[in-house]
């Protein structure tokens, strides 16, 4: 009998090889009735900084169906359990005289190409920017040696979308087969096996350059094709029906395109709306980063030192409800700030962390949602030009030269330009 165990609670202190033991207990079992077990998810509870456990969630395949079922009505964290299978559509059946197009080479982008290459559609992947490898060199020119900002090969365009330099951090408020697919791709390319049950999967930015390869070297022996430097400035659409992309290289047909652009694209979504695609205005947020001590961090989740060396750094999620409700993002423990820059002479910034966590800095971004009866304006793009505007202002902030604007948390508390003021160190 297949079950599933909610709450299922182990001190912090006791390794996952003890769940063998707490799960027979919890059922009333012994070993010859267990005959598998696997973590379906896995929590820390940190509530009580004197007593920090793991939550987890156990899908156990059982014998004694008998006594179970009484369990599973005297116990309110212990149901029956019937795993969905992953919805694997047939291929069409209508020929296509061209390959499908994929957009993008990020998460969205390398899981959509992986698909269709195993379906045997051999897809073609068109990335405006460089491959993963090439986009180091332009990444460390920039941050370390002042160099000029490349719109096409940075931190957010090229092999692996934005997310492959800053952080890699796997969220869906989703759960399904189709989630649990994905997750799996990402182990099979190197992705660490603990992803498909962590509450919050992360697969580090030192992880995802080597993770990227990985997909493409796959999709490339399924007969797939990148093209790299190839940014899709157009769509060719005659009588309603799409026949082709217009690209920075040439024209290119095909009947089918995903587009898996992402945030950053702005120069995209404008093509599309030129093109006549229907568009709406959405809700985005905006806010800033902010950063302190990772000791701080750890003192106020762990309480006890010795918990740093069993559980790494301290993440922490914070939300406050008012008029505005504002709440912490993408919180990236042991990490760093970055620049996220969309466009040429303007200025944002974002967190990355590698997979061991181990800068002596937290941040995470603190933002509120814009809605869009406060844009101003009824254009699709009006929240991109709102975007456009505050970046433009950081950028002149920041003496026109991509430096970040600083200030302490006290001061932006209190509404003050404290122009020269000392501020804690930073990992800008």
């Amino acid at each position: 009998m297949a079950l599933r165990i909610t709450n299922l609670r182990l001190p912090v202190e006791h390794p996952d090889e003890e769940l063998d033991a707490a799960i027979m207990r919890r059922l009333g079992i012994v070993a010859t009735d267990l005959k598998s077990w696997r973590i379906l998810r896995k929590s820390l509870d940190a509530r009580s900084r004197t007593r920090l456990e793991y939550v987890y969630t156990i899908l156990v395949d059982a014998a004694d169906e008998a006594a179970l079922s009484k369990l599973i009505r005297s116990d309110s964290d212990i149901s029956q359990f019937e795993v969905e299978s992953f919805f694997d559509p047939p291929n069409g059946k209508l020929p296509s005289r061209h390959r499908p197009v994929v957009v993008g080479s990020g998460p969205a982008g390398l899981v959509a190409a992986y698909y269709l290459a195993l379906r045997g559609y051999a897809p073609l992947i068109l990335e405006r920017g460089r491959p993963v490898k090439e986009r180091v060199p332009a990444i460390r020119s920039f941050d370390h040696q002042h160099g000029p900002h490349d719109p096409e090969n940075n931190y957010l365009f090229g092999e692996g979308g934005a997310g492959a330099f800053s952080d890699g951090k796997l969220t869906c408020r989703m759960t399904g087969p189709d989630v649990d697919w994905v997750l799996q791709s990402f182990v099979e390319c190197g992705g660490r096996a603990s992803i498909l049950y962590e509450l919050r999967p992360h697969l580090g930015s030192n992880k995802l350059p080597m993770i990227c390869r990985n997909f493409r070297r796959k999709i490339e022996a399924l007969g797939g094709t990148y093209q790299f430097g190839c940014r899709v400035d157009g769509l060719r659409i005659q009588d309603g029906v799409l026949t082709g992309v217009e690209t920075s290289t040439g024209f290119i047909a095909t009947q089918q395109v995903i587009l898996a652009t992402g945030h950053s694209a702005r120069d995209t979504y404008e093509m599309l709306h030129r093109t006549g695609l229907p568009m709406q205005q959405k809700a985005f947020q905006l806010g800033l980063r902010i950063e302190q001590p990772q000791e701080q961090v750890n003192k106020w989740k762990y309480g006890k030192p010795e918990y740093l060396d069993l559980l790494g750094a301290a993440d922490y999620s914070l939300a406050a409800k008012g008029n505005r409700d504002v709440f912490s993002f993408c919180m990236c423990a042991g990490g760093i700030i970055i620049p996220s820059i969309s466009e040429p002479n303007q200025f944002c910034t974002n967190g990355m962390s590698n997979s061991k966590h181990d800068t002596p800095f937290a941040n995470s971004g603190i933002m509120a949602t814009l809605h869009p009866h406060e844009f101003g304006s009824d254009h699709p793009l009006a929240g991109v030009e709102i975007q456009r505007r505050f970046e433009l202002k950081a950028f002149e902030i920041g003496r026109s030269d991509y430096l970040c604007p600083i200030q302490t948390a006290n001061d932006f508390i209190a509404g003050k330009w404290n122009q020269g003021a000392s501020v804690l160190d930073c990992s800008y």
